[in-house]
């Protein structure tokens, strides 16, 4: 029974990477910049607005990799480079989700980590759409469309729990690595997040998850923008050669 258990916890987190990108695969693309110091879309002239410079960085694919990047491997040898260091936060904000982060990139990636920590922690779907409803601006992602939503009812779902979840299922939802994607203007950031994803029914496994969103500042705080969710991100395992190749690097809390 233990390891069957084991066996479908393995292939649950294959699963939610997949309902964190229900897409029909992962995009191909290059290695983007791991440092928190984006890559800038040039300020939208001409015919470009500034709606459609956003979309183009949102769309723009990035590197493909293989559903076994996922799982745990070998630590790298290699140093990737500076750490990120993500601010703290300074309060708590809606639905218990850490806010309170700064006007940067930075502060844009630990809202962003903050907010799919406390979606996937509270281990249900009231839990998720909560985080959601609250933590995202018209024209986003919503209550029943939410990426975030969908992996939670595909662990509730494959693990045969009500949207209650239960208390004998255990979520760790831990932010390990990141990239910014891109700026467009000092208000609208694309971080990306790498977590690593401990599931416990009896036994654990662990995969590592990625997940991008459009984040735009609003009067004093990120929220998650308008908009389709952004090209599929490599989700692997942190700290591995794979994860610094694809532009990742460690996360420190400052």
């Amino acid at each position: 029974m233990a390891g069957a258990v084991l066996l479908l916890l393995a292939g649950l987190v294959i699963a939610v990477v997949h309902a964190l990108h229900p897409s029909d695969g992962p995009a191909e693309g290059g290695p983007t910049t791991g440092s928190a110091a984006a890559t800038a879309v040039p300020d939208p002239t001409g015919t470009q607005s500034v709606r459609e410079a956003q979309d183009k960085l949102a769309a723009r694919p990035m590197p493909a990799v293989p559903l076994s990047a996922s799982r745990p491997g070998p630590v790298s040898e290699r140093d990737p480079g500076p750490p990120i260091v993500l601010p703290p936060a300074t309060e708590v904000g809606p639905a218990g989700v850490p806010t309170g982060f700064p006007h940067t990139p930075e502060g844009a990636m630990a809202q962003l980590a903050a907010i799919d920590q406390t979606a996937m922690q509270s281990g249900s779907m009231d839990g998720a759409r909560a985080v959601i409803s609250e933590w995202a601006v018209p024209g986003g992602p919503t209550t029943t469309s939410w990426s975030g939503v969908q992996a939670m009812r595909t662990v509730l779902s494959a693990t045969e729990l009500s949207g209650e979840g239960s208390s004998e299922l255990a979520i760790v939802f831990t932010p390990l690595m990141g990239q910014v994607k891109g700026v467009v203007g000092p208000d609208f950031v694309i971080p990306c997040v790498d977590f690593e994803l401990d599931l416990t029914l009896n036994q654990t496994a662990r995969g590592g998850i990625a997940d991008c969103q459009r984040m735009v500042w609003r009067s004093d705080r990120w929220l998650i923008g308008p908009g389709a969710e952004p090209a599929v991100p490599p989700s692997v395992w942190p700290g591995t050669d794979l994860a610094i190749e694809v532009g990742y690097r460690d996360l420190r809390h400052g």
